[in-house]
C-alpha cells in the first residue's frame, strides 16, 4: 500500500514502538521471577523501586526509541516529496501497535474517570478537616464503611471515614496518616498511572502481572516501614490499626489511582507479622543534592556519547526503517 509522507512516519513510529516495547517487555518477562527473588532479598522501597523499573522499562525504551531515533532519521534522511509503498508485514506490526497504545489511553482513561467520580461525590458529602500532625486538609466522609486512602495523582491528599477516626485510637490514626504520606511522598499514585500507561508487549502475557502485583506489595511494606521508623511500639500500634480497620467490613471500591490502607491487600497477615517483628532502623536515604548530582553526572555522560554518535547513529535507524517499510 503507498502511503504519503506522514503517514508513513505514523506507521513507522507505532510498528518500531511495538517491536521494541514487545523484545524488552518479553525480556522483562523471562527476567521476572530473577527480579523478584532479587527484591526479595532488598529492603522494601528498594524492591519496589526495581520492580516498577523493570515494569515501565519496555515502554519507556519503546518510546525513547521513536522520539529519539525514529523521528529524528526520518525527518532528516527521508525525502518529502516522495511516496512509497509500505509492506504488510510493517503495516500489522503498526497496528499492534496502535492496539497497544489505545488499550493503554483506554485504562489511563477509565481510572481517572472512575478517580474524578469519586473524589466529586467525597468532596460533595463530606468536610475538609485539619488532622492533627497533617499539613494539608482531610476530606472527612460519613461513611459506615472503612476508608482511609490517599487520592489523586497530581493533588493528592486523604480521604478518611468517619467510622475510622472515631474506631482509631490517636496513635494509631497517626501511624496510619504516617502510612500513606509515605505513599504521598514517593508518589505511588502518580507510579500507578504510569504502570496503566505502560502497555504489555502482548496480550495475557504472565510475569507483568506479578510484577505489579508484588510492587504494590512492597511500596506497602515500604510506607509501613517508614512509618514506624524502626519502632517495634510504633510497629505494632500500626499493626493493630490495620487489623482494625480491617476488621470493620469490606472497603469501598476504589479506583486504581488511590491507595487505601487496606484495600487490595490480599496477604494481610503476612504484613502485620512483619510488623510484629521488630524492624532495624532504615538507612539514611540519600540527600536530595547527592541524588541530583549522581543523575546530572550520568545525564551529562549519556548526552555527550549520544551527540558525538547521533549522525551515525540516525543514518543506521533510517536504513532499518527503510527495511521496516518494504
Amino acid at each position: 500500500m503507498i502511503f504519503h509522507y506522514g503517514l508513513r512516519l505514523l506507521c513507522l513510529c507505532l510498528a518500531s514502538f511495538f517491536l521494541v516495547n514487545a523484545a524488552a517487555g518479553l525480556t522483562t518477562a523471562f527476567a521476572s521471577r530473577g527480579l523478584l527473588r532479587m527484591a526479595e532479598t532488598m529492603r522494601p522501597r528498594c524492591a519496589a523501586r526495581l520492580l516498577f523499573a523493570a515494569r515501565v522499562l519496555p515502554w519507556a525504551l519503546g518510546a525513547g526509541a521513536v522520539l529519539a531515533l525514529c523521528v529524528p532519521s526520518y525527518l532528516w534522511l527521508e525525502p518529502q516529496a516522495s511516496s512509497e509503498q509500505i509492506g504488510w508485514a510493517c503495516l500489522a506490526l503498526a497496528l499492534w501497535g496502535a492496539a497497544v497504545c489505545f488499550g493503554s489511553v483506554r485504562r489511563v482513561a477509565r481510572a481517572l474517570a472512575a478517580s474524578v467520580r469519586f473524589n466529586r461525590a467525597w468532596q460533595q458529602s463530606g468536610s475538609e478537616t485539619l488532622l492533627p500532625g497533617e499539613l494539608s486538609k482531610a476530606v472527612i466522609v460519613k461513611k459506615d464503611a472503612p476508608l482511609l486512602a490517599l487520592v489523586g495523582v497530581f493533588r493528592q491528599r486523604l480521604v478518611v471515614s468517619q467510622t475510622v477516626l472515631s474506631s482509631l485510637s490517636t496513635e494509631q490514626l497517626e501511624l496510619a496518616l504516617h502510612h500513606e504520606n509515605a505513599h504521598r511522598i514517593s508518589r505511588d499514585n502518580l507510579k500507578r498511572l504510569f504502570l496503566l500507561l505502560a502497555p504489555a508487549p502482548i496480550p495475557f502475557l504472565p510475569g507483568f502481572s506479578s510484577l505489579e502485583k508484588c510492587w504494590a506489595q512492597f511500596s506497602e511494606w515500604a510506607a509501613d516501614d517508614e512509618a514506624v521508623r524502626g519502632d517495634s511500639q510504633r510497629a505494632l500500634s500500626l499493626a493493630a490499626a490495620i487489623l482494625r480497620v480491617a476488621r470493620m467490613g469490606a472497603a469501598p471500591s476504589l479506583s486504581f489511582l488511590h491507595t487505601s490502607l487496606c484495600a487490595g491487600d490480599h496477604d494481610l497477615s503476612r504484613r502485620v507479622d512483619r510488623l510484629l517483628r521488630i524492624q532495624p532502623v532504615p538507612a539514611k536515604p540519600l540527600s536530595p543534592a547527592r541524588c541530583l548530582a549522581i543523575g546530572s553526572s550520568l545525564g551529562i555522560a549519556v548526552s555527550i556519547a549520544v551527540l558525538l554518535a547521533w549522525p551515525a547513529t540516525l543514518s543506521s535507524v533510517h536504513r532499518l526503517l527503510e527495511l521496516l517499510l518494504r
